[in-house]
């Protein structure tokens, strides 16, 4: 397809940074509870095993707000269930100001869980939408930077705001940020490329592989349910490769904050200090592992192989690195070598994140995304409950545990997932 630019508007683009931004926003709520948990713990009498609680209640409601959203995305569209995720989330991380229990604090990450857990199925959807094959994993790869930026800004801002409000101050303030962020995309997220009243012909035969000068014919579209989802190998294959590679991400998610104060005596301020440089590399290996992705493909690479030998270089970039944080003797040695297990995390899963729309057509990628998302979950509960028992003397034990988790998830890619490819019928019997 000859396009040219100068006619060409970029509005897919502008819809990929406004997510990135809900994902900025996502992640500085989600890890404000474990920057502030040294305080928080010691005004409401918690321990270690009550912090393990919270994760597990989030993770559950988590996995639960992937199904429902990766459902609901599906059925009210990408701008209706992204206003709704957030709008909620927002309320939720506002209302842990008004906590006083493990209770109470149970409550509202359950309700934080399942109303963040949107983001990530809607991501998935409008990647699949709006970008065409060869630009699907830089798009998931500019999103998936904005959780390492989220990351990034969230232990030092959470740690000033705390030092200027206390917990509950910094609970509210945090909660408003959502709701400013909704009236940019209100106003410009209109609809899908297909009816954008901004996205010029040679955009939309770009995303829609149609002719420019002709309008889109609508194709027969194969939009298998979830229980045909479930037919086809290629869907066990992303839910195992997820199972098995998640709970890398989710332990420094969910634990680092916690990992420098018991290892190294930290408190808030130097968690602040220390905590946001792994996210670092988790941004460089969000756009590198999309950039070369799209490059493979346009250098002439099927999907199925581009993909899998990207995935394969984040594993072989994780393990090494899993186990260097293991000889950690320095919270800068620490820091630096959880930093390489990130950036090779996101290496990967950002082209496993784009999976469902190489494989599946818009209006199922969105349940699919949701029950990958759980699949994730399961997995990361299980190390989430392993920690309080694996670290009462070093965290050793559980990097050793998920650096095997690697190569687990690079079988299941290979042996399992079978070909990369676009399927237009439900499985043979």
């Amino acid at each position: 397809m000859n396009v040219s630019t100068r006619t060409r508007s970029y509005v897919r683009w502008l819809i990929v940074a406004l997510i990135a931004v809900a994902t900025v926003i996502n992640y500085i709520d989600r890890n404000a509870l474990a920057v502030m948990w040294p305080q928080i713990s010691k005004d409401v009498g918690a321990t270690k095993e009550d912090y393990a609680l919270l994760v597990t209640v989030f993770m559950l409601f988590y996995a639960a707000g992937q199904f429902v959203f990766g459902r609901l995305f599906d059925i009210i569209g990408t701008r209706m269930g992204f206003a709704l995720s957030i709008a909620v989330w927002s309320i939720s991380i506002a209302l842990h100001s008004v906590t006083h229990s493990i209770l109470s604090f149970s409550i509202v990450r359950a309700m934080l869980g399942i109303s963040e857990a949107g983001a990530w199925p809607g991501a998935v959807k409008a990647n699949a939408e709006w970008f065409p094959a060869r630009e699907r994993a830089l798009a998931q790869g500019v999103f998936n930077a904005g959780a390492s930026i989220g990351a990034i800004i969230s232990a030092p801002l959470i740690a000033v705001l705390f030092l200027w409000l206390g917990w509950r101050g910094t609970f509210i303030l945090i909660g408003a940020i959502g709701f400013v962020w909704l009236l940019p995309w209100l106003i410009i997220y209109r609809a899908g490329p297909d009816k954008h009243p901004w996205v010029s012909a040679a955009e939309r035969a770009l995303i829609l592989d149609a002719p420019a000068e002709q309008p889109a014919v609508p194709k027969v579209e194969y939009v298998p349910n979830v229980r045909q989802l479930l037919g086809h190998r290629q869907t066990w294959g992303i839910l195992t490769t997820r199972f098995f590679i998640d709970p890398i991400w989710w332990l420094f998610v969910s634990w680092l904050p916690i990992y420098l104060a018991d290892t190294f005596g930290f408190d808030i301020k130097q968690i602040g200090i220390f905590a946001w440089v792994p996210y670092v590399g988790a941004m460089i290996g969000s756009l590198g592992g999309g950039w070369l992705s799209g490059r493979l493909i346009g250098a002439g690479w099927s999907v199925d192989r581009a993909r899998k030998w990207v995935i394969t270089l984040g594993g072989a970039i994780m393990a090494p690195a899993l186990l260097g944080a293991v000889l950690a003797t320095d919270p800068v040695w620490a820091v630096v070598t959880i930093a390489f297990v990130l950036f090779g995390f996101q290496i990967a899963i950002g082209n496993i994140q784009t999976l469902p729309g190489d494989i599946f057509n818009g209006r199922s990628v969105g349940s699919l995304a949701g029950l990958g998302g759980m699949a994730a979950v399961a997995g990361t509960l299980i190390t989430t409950w392993l920690v309080p028992v694996m670290t009462r003397d070093s965290y050793a034990p559980i990097f050793i545990l998920v650096a095997a988790l690697v190569p687990a998830s690079l079988l299941a890619l290979w042996l399992v997932t079978g070909r990369v490819e676009k399927l237009d019928a439900p499985p043979s019997r």
